[in-house]
């Protein structure tokens, strides 16, 4: 089969050098996985259904089809998944253009490392509306690259946003640094072989090998990143 992920470029550095860092959006940068439970709990409030706390840990992180896919079948609510994409997302929509909170260490993290040209892409599972309305709150000049979740055909527990990302900037995964709250995403950072940073928002993301977890963003910044690229190497080698 043909991979749809470009190839990688060949960007030059010493064996050991962060090229890149990839972060995700929704819970890591920005507070708003409250925000998609009281969308998915409002719209199926409107069509009859109360949604059980219990589903909130599994819909967390995920794509909207997944997410959309799986509130459908536990529910029976009469609707295609296309339909109900397009409520969630005006819902949501509503809510983070009133302004969406940063997560306690996220603005600081990002103006370091465009302050050292650190090449960073913000690589998200939510739609591309979503994505370009957040990035007013956010910083737009903050990122060289946005991928969105519908930018592709295969997102987040899959490789491909990260692999892509790489590949668009030039850098070897193995050299880039991602920074994810849930388990679905750091499977991803994990499978397209990047060092992983996880930041457990609203569920815990369980110890791993090779596996970094940390409480806040706060406890990030670029010496920690480039630590974590620099053992790395020497583990493989």
């Amino acid at each position: 089969m043909t991979s749809s992920i470009p190839a990688v470029g060949t960007r030059t550095a010493e064996p050991a050098t962060l090229q890149a860092v990839f972060l995700d959006l929704d819970g890591t940068l920005v507070d708003t996985e409250g925000f998609w439970w009281e969308a998915e709990a409002e719209v199926f409030a409107e069509l009859g259904h109360i949604l059980d706390d219990a589903h909130r840990e599994v819909v967390v992180g995920g794509p909207m089809t997944r997410s959309a896919g799986y509130l459908i079948q536990v529910t029976g609510v009469d609707i295609s998944l296309t339909e109900l994409s397009v409520l969630l997302n005006a819902a949501f929509l509503a809510r983070i253009g009133r302004g969406v909170p940063l997560m306690p260490g996220a603005g600081r993290l990002l103006a370091e490392l465009v302050a050292h040209d650190v090449p960073t892409a913000l690589v998200s599972a939510s739609h591309r509306a979503i994505v370009d309305q957040m990035l007013y709150s956010l910083g737009p000049e903050n990122f060289r690259l946005t991928l969105a979740g519908d930018d592709l055909v295969r997102t987040k527990p899959h490789p491909d946003p990260y692999l892509t990302a790489a590949a668009r900037l030039g850098v070897d995964p193995a050299r880039c640094a991602v920074i994810e709250d849930t388990l679905t995403g750091v499977s991803a950072g994990e499978a397209a072989g990047c060092r992983v940073v996880a930041v457990p928002s609203v569920t815990p993301v369980p110890p791993a090998a090779g596996r970094t977890i940390v409480p806040s963003l706060e406890e990030v910044d670029l010496p920690f990143l480039r630590t974590l690229i620099t053992e790395s190497r020497r583990t493989v080698h």
